[in-house]
């Protein structure tokens, strides 16, 4: 494959998207939680192709954000068809050799593997275009393949533009094409918009290079709906239930147990390790890694977290954190960002931690909440007790050092150090530092009123 080096990409990006009836941009609404132009691209990146350009319109900068400088940008102003678009990609590419492939960024399923054949096909032919075709069982709004009685590719119909024996057809193209760049650039300069839409058709491109004699393949996938695009509603919601089934299916395959998975939501960049079993409702976004023989759920929700080996939890959130080893989390324990727990943690039921670290064997078993603080090793937090990290308008914090016990109901006014292997008593409000191997007690002495009960109702 001679111009193997030589492989570009225009991802087409600029469609507002109005039957999404949404103000978020039509590429940017997520599929397993990754936006779906995110999804074209990534696949593309594993294509070798030397320079990837995306069509930006309608909500331009927003996916401008996403990419970063992943692409390069060209602005197609007026949204004239997938032609146009196109068009604009020209002073990039126009005195290129080689192979580009047009995608649309609302195709999130569409696979490097798939990419890779249709490009192979095109380059081991010859062709001067070649088409990313499938068999659609309703081919209903999809343009048509229409071939002559060899076999070979003759045009593209729109679904508003064919005949009625035309709309019978059920191969259908899926808006994924590979062109000899030249080609491609040279035949788009004769491509009208009379039509119903008034638009310039990138399908033009191949009745023109047919009627010129030039070659025209077809690369047909065996996976209908690897290309669907995404429309509206209905049809971003198959795309999330198709790739939900592609994302679990790896993961199985990899050696994770996933009890129920028509009930599992596990974003497409997620790692896990093997012997992990995932209980029904659990949800892991983001860019998470589970190791291996976790028990992760039921009904726990992980994001953009590192979790060790041999980590339970249940019932609980967990977000932008780091868990060590042999870490125990729930019921209902709530862990948010910038929290590290190092190995053989307890966190047990209505513990919140916010910004803190706990290390080795260290535990809250219950109903704590433990904010701004560093906590050392072996460390036991009782049952209610609190660091009071803020005042009103600053945050500030907590230090516990290896080996101290903290009794139920302490609070523990930032910022304050407790010593190691110091000792708080229970109902404490400890204001200032406690050195170690030492009692602190800060509470009223306990008084009582004998008789006072019986005196009271005399009264």
């Amino acid at each position: 494959m001679s111009n193997e080096k030589n492989r570009y990409a225009v991802i087409l990006a600029a469609g507002k998207g109005t039957r999404m009836k949404s103000d978020l941009y039509k590429v940017l609404h997520p599929v397993c939680d990754k936006p779906m132009v995110q999804h074209v691209v990534d696949e593309v990146e594993k294509c070798n192709v030397k320079k990837t350009i995306a069509v930006v319109g309608h909500g331009a900068e927003k996916v401008k954000d996403q990419l970063g400088d992943r692409v390069t940008y060209v602005l197609q102003e007026d949204q004239l068809g997938t032609g146009h678009a196109v068009m604009q990609t020209e002073p990039l590419l126009m005195d290129k050799e080689g192979t580009t492939v047009v995608l649309c960024g609302d195709t999130p399923l569409l696979t490097s593997e798939t990419i890779t054949a249709l490009i192979n096909e095109h380059e081991s032919k010859g062709a001067k275009a070649t088409i990313l075709t499938a068999h659609a069982p309703d081919p209903t709004g999809y343009g048509r393949i229409i071939r002559n009685s060899s076999g070979v590719v003759n045009k593209i119909v729109e679904h508003k533009d064919a005949s009625e024996s035309e709309r019978l057809v059920k191969e259908i193209n899926t808006g994924t094409y590979c062109f000899d760049n030249k080609f491609l650039f040279s035949a788009l300069k004769s491509v009208g918009n009379d039509n119903v839409q008034g638009e310039y058709y990138l399908p033009d491109v191949i009745e023109i290079l047919e009627k010129q004699g030039e070659l025209i393949a077809a690369y047909q996938t065996p996976d209908f709906n690897e290309t669907v695009g995404v429309n509206d509603r209905v049809a971003l919601s198959h795309a999330e239930m198709y790739m939900k089934q592609r994302v679990n299916e790896k993961l199985m395959r990899a050696g994770v147990t996933i009890i129920d998975p028509n009930n599992t939501y596990v974003s497409a960049d997620v790692t896990i390790g093997r012997d992990t079993v995932l209980h029904p409702g659990t949800i892991i976004k983001g860019s998470s890694t589970i190791g291996e023989r976790c028990h992760i759920g039921p009904h726990t929700e992980i994001v953009n977290s590192s979790i060790g080996n041999e980590t339970t939890i249940k019932q609980s959130v967990v977000h932008d954190s780091k868990l060590g080893n042999i870490v125990s989390v729930g019921p209902f324990s709530h862990i948010r960002p910038d929290t590290e727990l190092g190995n053989h943690v307890r966190v047990g039921n209505f513990v919140e931690l916010k910004k803190m670290s706990m290390g080795d064997g260290s535990k809250a078993s219950h109903l704590s909440y433990l904010g701004d603080a560093k906590i050392g090793s072996d460390v036991n937090v009782g049952c209610g007790s609190i660091t009071v990290n803020y005042d009103g308008k600053n945050k500030f914090k907590t230090i516990i050092n290896d080996g101290a016990f903290i009794g139920c109901n302490a609070n523990l006014i930032a910022p304050v150090t407790v010593g190691e292997n110091a000792f708080v008593a229970a109902g404490s409000t400890i204001t200032d530092d406690v050195p170690g191997d030492s009692l602190a007690i800060a509470r009223q002495r306990q008084t009582n009123k004998e008789g006072y009960v019986k005196k009271n109702d005399e009264k």
